[in-house]
């Protein structure tokens, strides 16, 4: 009898952990999983939320969204670490965004920009000389992007901007008869160019391929300046995530997107109850149309500008035929869960995962089976409903889902791409990653008591004599050489700007050090030993950040737009899928605004988009809730 009881206690025990573990089970599963909480993982998610979509989690690395948009206060100043502008007015979302929530004082008239520059010994440049080089850059810089606008050939043995820029400065310069004065000008080049790299993101301008660089495309109207920082568009764009959807600090290490083929052993399709979102992504087996537009396993997309995110639903849908029959024995995912609920295989160890987040960790893997008897179906079939994807954390916790986007920067898939995906990533995939450049921009803020720069003001730049790191190869000796001018901030705030080997060098120093050097810097450009040194100083770390790897994309020489088309290609896991299993978006998934916020919110919201959209392909008008075009309201101007 003893023994008997023994049993039943056991039974009991375990019947109890199989109902914990499906609960868990149950919370770590939905629709669509979400990686990162930066732009493109907002604007995906909230593009979902205004289509009545909240069956989705987005899984962040870190305890904050917003990604590479980030602030911090100090004193008197909130300071942002990473994006700095909205770039252009016309058609650019985050304009519109920041205006329906007041978030840009129309009234404000910034200070007039004055800027000086200086060489080594404090002598200052004279306006018109500084001025007169500035536009001839800019003339070299606008000749640059013709070559892809206009598909012109360059000159034989010149496939850079840096060497192109070289080339026409040597041959502006040639006009000059006295070599003070050619050197002069040489060194106000040079530091144009340093201010280049910044701009692009790189390490010189000997990098970015020469027939690429029109291929971003800017905006029109300035970059914009919103006064309590960048980051306070965050919250009008992630206001209608519920809040319990985002799980903070899970370090995804794993995306298995093959993971229901394991399992399955008939396809069917799901309605995916009153969301408009189809589960699980089959097709009818017995299909035998041809989808060879579609990015299959390992098979290269034969029109990759399908994919390219520049228009807001341009992903290509397609259909397949499913017989009448086939339509009345699909399940609705619901009815199969509670159907199947005590069938379900599950591991129940819990990982100890903080809950307050609104996310529960689990580390069970499950397999749900239903056999469908429907009336109306002359034959039962056997069915499985597993999830396509399963996304497995660092600290063990396991997600699934039928759709993931993935906003890993390039920087973390440049380092991890061969990792993180199981099966691996298409060889065309992986070799546009290893072409794009993701390179190395930090900022250096110094904060002091008092000012002591000229109130007139606004920028000093610094005219380095020539270069010296090729000749000694040391950058402890030449990295600070590399920042090209202090800008105000405030009175009492400066920002420098630093970018390439340089900047991933300064960011193994001190924040003392760093304040030591600029500090030297700024003694020997104003030929003023009385400039105080800085109470705070604070220096990005873009590249050192596991969760960045740099700053934004940029083109490489070799690199082009269908290596960021190419990035953008979702995937399928099966030929009879309508709608992909893994979906990238980013701001190096734009071919268009790659490298800016903008970029990352469209690619965000195409992602969502292509999985919200019916089967049959629709034009669908995207529009940024609380705003209408601001381009055609501008065009609708009376100018009589």
């Amino acid at each position: 009898m003893g023994f008997f009881l023994m049993v039943l206690c056991q039974l009991i025990v375990i019947k109890v952990n199989m109902a914990s573990a499906s609960e868990n089970v149950s919370s770590n599963r939905c629709k669509i999983l979400i990686i990162g909480a930066g732009m493109a993982g907002l604007s995906a998610a909230s593009h979902l939320v205004k289509n009545g979509v909240t069956d989705f989690k987005i899984l962040e690395a870190k305890n904050r969204i917003g990604g590479r948009i980030v602030s911090i206060n100090t004193g008197n100043h909130k300071v942002e670490l990473g994006a700095n502008w909205i770039h252009g007015v016309l058609g650019n979302p985050m304009y519109e965004i920041a205006m329906a929530n007041g978030l840009i004082d129309i009234v404000h008239v910034p200070k007039p920009h004055k800027v000086v520059a200086a060489t080594e010994d404090g002598k200052q440049i004279p306006f018109q000389v500084l001025q007169e080089i500035y536009e001839a850059y800019v003339c070299f810089l606008r000749r640059c992007e013709e070559y892809f606008l206009c598909h012109y050939q360059p000159p034989t043995g010149i496939n850079s901007v840096g060497e192109h820029i070289s080339l026409e400065t040597a041959l502006y310069l040639e006009g000059s008869s006295n070599d003070e004065e050619r050197n002069l000008r040489q060194l106000i080049f040079d530091c144009l160019l340093k201010r280049e790299t910044c701009i692009t993101g790189c390490h010189s301008m000997n990098e970015i391929d020469l027939l690429e660089l029109g291929s971003y495309t800017e905006l029109q109207g300035g970059n914009i300046v919103l006064p309590s920082g960048y980051s306070s568009i965050l919250e009008p764009v992630s206001r209608q995530i519920p809040q319990g959807n985002i799980c903070k600090r899970r370090v995804v290490t794993t995306i298995q997107w093959h993971y229901a083929g394991e399992y399955r052993s008939a396809d069917i399709t799901s309605p995916g109850g009153d969301s408009g979102i189809d589960i699980l992504a089959n097709g009818d087996p017995g299909n035998d149309s041809d989808d060879s537009d579609r990015t299959v396993t390992g098979e290269q997309p034969r029109r990759p500008s399908e994919a390219s995110s520049r228009g807001g639903s341009s992903e290509k849908e397609f259909q397949s035929a499913v017989s009448e029959d086939e339509k009345n024995s699909c399940l609705n995912l619901n009815q199969c869960e509670e159907s199947c609920g005590e069938m379900l295989n599950v591991n129940s160890e819990n990982k100890g995962i903080n809950t307050s987040e609104g996310c529960e960790g689990s580390s069970a893997s499950f397999c749900q089976r239903h056999q469908n008897g429907s009336s109306g179906s002359s034959k039962s079939k056997s069915v499985e409903l597993v999830p396509n994807v399963e996304v497995i954390c660092e600290d063990g916790s396991r997600y699934y889902a039928d759709y993931v986007i993935c906003t890993f920067p390039l920087g973390v898939l440049k380092e991890k791409a061969s990792s993180l995906f199981s099966p691996s990533l298409p060889q065309y995939k992986l070799d546009s990653i290893n072409r794009l450049l993701f390179g190395t921009v930090d900022k250096i803020l110094l904060e002091y008591d008092r000012p002591f720069l000229n109130p007139d003001i606004s920028e000093v730049m610094l005219l380095w004599e020539a270069d010296v790191e090729a000749a000694t190869g040391d950058l402890s000796e030449t990295w600070y050489r590399k920042i090209y001018s202090f800008s105000k901030v405030s009175e009492t705030l400066l920002l420098g700007w630093i970018s390439g080997q340089e900047a991933e060098y300064m960011e193994t120093l001190s924040h003392d050090q760093v304040a030591d050097t600029c500090t030297t810097i700024l003694r020997k450009f104003l030929s003023d030993p009385f400039v105080p040194k800085p109470k705070l100083c604070i220096c990005t770390s873009w590249h050192t950040q596991p969760y960045t790897r740099g700053s934004y994309t940029a083109m490489a020489v070799g690199a082009s737009q269908l290596d960021i088309e190419n990035l953008a290609q979702p995937l399928y896991s099966s030929p009879q899928q309508k709608k992909p299993v893994l979906l990238f978006a980013g701001e190096h998934t734009h071919s268009s605004f790659y490298s800016t916020v903008h970029g990352a919110y469209l690619t965000g919201r195409s992602a969502a988009q292509l999985l919200l959209g019916s089967d049959s392909p629709q034009e669908r008008v995207l529009e940024c809730e609380g705003t209408s075009d601001l381009s055609s309201w501008i065009q609708g101007i009376s100018l009589d």
